[in-house]
């Protein structure tokens, strides 16, 4: 065995023995016979040992030089561009989409090479990648100084068309993601090194594998502002960034957001409320109990900002969200559910535990309440002047309750007075409302008023379900619940 060989032995990288030995013999010839072939191979060795990484995961930006092997996920389309030097020829770069096992990345083949690449590679294609990386606008990029295709080694990832938030990772871009809008948050203005203006917004998607932040930028952000919860869209062309920790799909000038017509189903997670503890990031999800009046307050600064208290009961407690900034303004009405995620959890008044929804949180109302099995549900307009007996705008108005005393008085619907309302102590009547508080007594929610039911009968939260027996100073006895 030769010195060359003997060096590649002891060389623990996934280089071919052909091209270690070409390498060597490179090596010798540019070191004009001062180094031997023992020496040139143990040179070569070094620097691929410094250069070579393990997976893409391992890359980062403004490292001087990597190696690696990838597999070819996507070819864009050549682009030119004008050097600044005007007497040299219009420059050629091609995007090349390359992942592994551990991530993905952004390669830019220049001139010669993005012609070669777009018309040898396909998706598919196993390359062994040399060149730099860099944090580029669409997020890990390398500046490819060379690439060979490498047919003898497999790597187990699958190109895709579309993908789920699960399937998202740092440094993916061209991502086509389905999903139903969870949360909208309004357009933010900000500064530009270069002094000019850009602008902001987010928005919630969540799809059956989980949820993810979309950050819409400049031209794109007021997408965020057209487009209602609850609407099934799809990303084109986004890119995975990373902000805090976590991961976001980003949407850029290349990229686009769409309606679809599309059902998106989105289970989300919740940690149950009895479990909660101070200091923790969590997703709940229940029905609200009670909504108080929006609040507003003078920061430090000098601006205005605003919040509002809800509380939020599941099957195994209850606790208070403050809701602050814009999500204060969210038609959010006892009876509703929601689900709150990244809600921080704090200390709160009188020692009771407190969630925070802040700007990093999203709140979803997952479904309208229905008053009536078949009649259409209320779509959430629903204002604290249900609790009163008040009237108010929202679409709760146009629904209708069944009870036995408005049929009595000739089919006054709940607009015109409620059975809780027109009857007198000791009278038989029954009311048909959401529960909006389990125990004894619970308490019922129409969209128009809440009425409490003495009552033995097990409900959970959120059970539409009507109430028949005596009124009793304000409150049914109830002796039979269906």
């Amino acid at each position: 065995m030769g010195a060359i060989e003997d060096v590649y032995e002891d060389l623990e990288a996934d280089v071919p023995q052909e091209k270690f030995r070409e390498a060597v013999e490179a090596k010798v010839e540019q070191m004009g016979g001062l180094a031997d072939e023992e020496t040139a191979a143990m040179l070569v060795a070094h620097e691929i040992a410094d250069n070579e990484v393990n997976g893409i995961a391992d890359i980062e930006p403004g490292m001087e030089e990597v190696k690696f092997l990838a597999k070819v996920m996507g070819v864009g389309e050549v682009r030119t561009f004008d050097r600044d030097d005007e007497e040299q020829p219009e420059g050629q770069v091609v995007n090349v989409e390359l992942a592994d096992e551990t991530g993905s990345l952004r390669a830019a083949f220049w001139d010669g090479q993005a012609e070669a690449a777009t018309e040898e590679l396909e998706v598919g294609d196993v390359l062994r990648v040399k060149g730099r990386p860099k944090d580029g606008y669409n997020g890990l990029e390398v500046s490819v100084e060379d690439a060979e295709p490498d047919a003898e080694v497999e790597i187990d990832v699958s190109a895709t068309d579309t993908y789920q938030v699960e399937d998202l990772s740092m440094g993916l871009s061209d991502v086509d993601l389905a999903g139903i809008v969870l949360d909208t948050e309004p357009v933010r203005t900000f500064d530009r090194d270069d002094g000019s203006e850009g602008k902001v917004s987010n928005l919630v998607l969540g799809d059956p594998t989980g949820r993810i932040r979309v950050t819409l930028w400049d031209e794109k952000a007021d997408r965020a502002t057209e487009i209602e919860s609850g609407t099934s869209v799809e990303v084109v062309d986004g890119y995975v960034r990373e902000r805090d920790g976590d991961i976001e799909l980003h949407v850029g000038d290349r990229g686009a957001v769409e309606e679809i017509d599309e059902a998106i189903e989105y289970d989300p997670e919740r940690t149950p409320i009895e479990t909660l503890e101070i200091g923790q990031t969590v997703d709940i999800a229940g029905v609200v109990r009670s909504a108080d009046p929006k609040r507003t307050f003078d920061r430090d600064d000098g601006s205005e900002g605003q919040v509002r208290n809800i509380r939020v009961q599941d099957d195994t407690g209850d606790i208070r969200v403050a809701l602050w900034g814009e999500k204060a303004d969210k038609e959010i009405a006892p009876g509703d559910e929601v689900a709150l995620a990244d809600v921080e959890i704090q200390d709160g008044w009188q020692d009771d535990l407190e969630a925070s929804a802040g700007w990093q949180s999203s709140v979803t109302v997952l479904g309208d309440t229905t008053t009536q099995a078949d009649e259409p549900t209320a779509d959430g307009d629903a204002t604290l002047g249900s609790f009163d007996g008040s009237e108010d705008d929202g679409t709760a108005d146009d629904t209708k309750v069944t009870s036995t005393a408005a049929s009595d008085a000739g089919g006054a619907t709940a607009n015109e007075g409620s059975a809780a309302t027109a009857m007198a102590d000791g009278e038989r009547t029954e009311f048909t409302g959401t529960v909006v508080q389990a125990g004894n007594p619970i308490v019922l929610d129409n969209g128009e008023e809440t009425v409490s039911v003495e009552t033995d009968t097990d409900v959970h939260l959120g059970q539409e379900v009507t109430a028949r027996g005596r009124l009793q100073d304000g409150t049914i006895d109830a002796d039979d619940i269906v």
